[in-house]
């Protein structure tokens, strides 16, 4: 989703560029600065010296870099495949057409797209999202339902900030999506975790989870889900569990906010029935035009039941004052003008083929890891074997010139070492087959050493045993 985790990669490099002259100073200076990203990648730095320190609040000592940021430096370098963010191919998109629509709406409207605007978002625009959100069945709702923001990690910081105090609880899927890790820990919840397979969230275990709570004398929020093609699981929760989710979720009294940047991205072009379509009571519906259209337009919208959007729409307005006037018009201009449900299928299709790139690349090169293989969406979780650590591998990785995101980065608790998240959205497929090749290359290499010392990488780590 959304939002702010994406790394972009470029395949080439002109000659004679910036760029094209760092790749040139040799892989040692990438393993050197890959070393000091990973290192820094789970932690915040602490400046000693900071005469503040005594003076922040509690929660700024629970915020952290989100581990795909701090891979932008190395992995956005054009010699390497950057296998790591959540990055929307764009060049599909009608540009040229677009910028002369786009500048007639400054010349006609060019107060209104630089002037303020309402905190609950431009009446055209949540109008046009009504078409959207009736493809996946939410049929039931009037503009004046929907709220929109400043970009999904905006949306999640209100929804959080007006339910939860500090110590209170949010269930999600493990793993999880790293930009709401970021934000739940600024407010200082907490995360429990509710297991999933190949189906998604299992009913079982979400209920399970809220009672562990509730005996612990904790208070349960809400549920935080990604039901379509999960970032960064890739699952999608069966239609089969939507309706026994749901009936758990209202008996404990627990709001569901439904995370769906995704759902109309379905390789197949199926889109599946959004849970809110099912419940409009106990559902925030969140969604983003990032994924479908263009991230840089940082527009998200929800909807959401009548006492919360209240306060969704004071807290917006609290926070950024209104959404950004120009961005939200140029939405419009776009929805208004092209054929954006041709523009999508185009895109399932090239994400489909992306997709196939890869799950066919790791049957060659890396048979022996394991994954399920997506229905749509932007990524694949890919298990590797016992004895080698994701998060210790990358430097090696970067250095090979492939990058991806650890497992490591989608928890709290330090799991997720023998998992690694890779994205097929943005490279190309040729580029996708050349970085699995690559990280092939590190993954055995690792594997040799592990067997040659008869202990895993971490175990080498903690005796002081020199990698090679």
């Amino acid at each position: 989703m959304s939002v702010s985790e994406n790394t972009p990669s470029k395949p080439t490099a002109r000659t004679g560029s910036p760029a094209a002259e760092n790749t040139r100073k040799g892989a040692h200076a990438a393993g050197s600065a890959a070393r000091n990203n990973a290192g820094a990648i789970a932690r915040s730095k602490v400046i000693k010296s900071d005469p503040w320190m005594d003076s922040y609040a509690a929660r700024a000592d629970n915020m952290r870099a989100s581990e795909i940021r701090a891979l932008f430096s190395v992995a956005s370098r054009p010699d390497v495949v950057s296998l790591a963010g959540g990055m929307p191919y764009l060049e599909y998109m009608p540009f040229d057409e677009l910028s002369d629509l786009i500048a007639k709406m400054m010349r006609d409207k060019g107060d209104v797209a630089w002037q303020y605007g309402s905190a609950q978002g431009d009446p055209h625009l949540r109008e046009d999202v009504l078409q959207i959100m009736a493809l996946e069945g939410i049929k039931d709702v009037q503009p004046d339902d929907v709220v929109i923001s400043n970009g999904s990690q905006n949306a999640l910081d209100l929804i959080t900030r007006i339910m939860c105090d500090p110590g209170d609880v949010v269930i999600a899927e493990a793993p999880n999506y790293v930009g709401a890790l970021g934000v739940f820990q600024s407010f200082q919840v907490e995360v429990v975790n509710a297991a999933t397979d190949e189906n998604g969230l299992i009913p079982e275990s979400f209920e399970e989870t809220i009672i562990a709570a509730n005996k612990a004398g904790k208070k349960v929020k809400f549920l935080y889900t990604v039901p379509n093609f999960h970032n960064p699981a890739g699952v999608t929760m069966s239609v089969e569990r939507r309706p026994r989710i749901l009936e758990i979720a209202r008996r404990h009294h627990v709001l569901v906010v439904e995370d769906n940047p995704y759902g109309l991205l379905g390789f197949d072009g199926q889109t599946y029935p959004a849970l809110r379509s099912m419940d409009a009571e106990n559902v925030v519906y969140l969604s983003s035009f990032s994924k479908i259209i263009a991230p840089g337009m940082r527009i998200a919208w929800m909807v959401a039941p009548t006492g919360i959007r209240k306060k969704l729409i004071l807290a917006n307005e609290a926070s950024i004052l209104c959404p950004p006037n120009m961005s939200q018009m140029t939405i419009t201009t776009y929805l208004d003008n092209f054929d954006w449900k041709q523009q999508i299928s185009q895109y399932r299709g090239m994400y489909k083929e992306r997709c196939d790139t890869m799950d066919a690349a790791l049957r060659e090169f890396l048979p022996y890891c394991s994954w399920n293989k997506p229905k749509g969406g932007f990524y694949i979780w890919l298990q590797i074997p016992e004895g080698l650590n994701s998060k210790e591998m990358l430097p090696r990785a970067i250095t090979a010139k492939v990058a991806y995101v650890a497992g490591t980065g989608f928890y709290l608790d330090g799991r997720g070492t023998h998992h690694m998240r890779l994205s097929f959205c943005y490279p190309t497929p040729e580029n996708i087959r050349i970085g699995i090749e690559r990280l092939a290359s590190v993954m055995n290499n690792e594997l040799r050493t592990a067997r040659l010392f008869g202990t895993s990488p971490d175990e080498r780590t903690k005796q002081g045993i020199k990698r090679r």
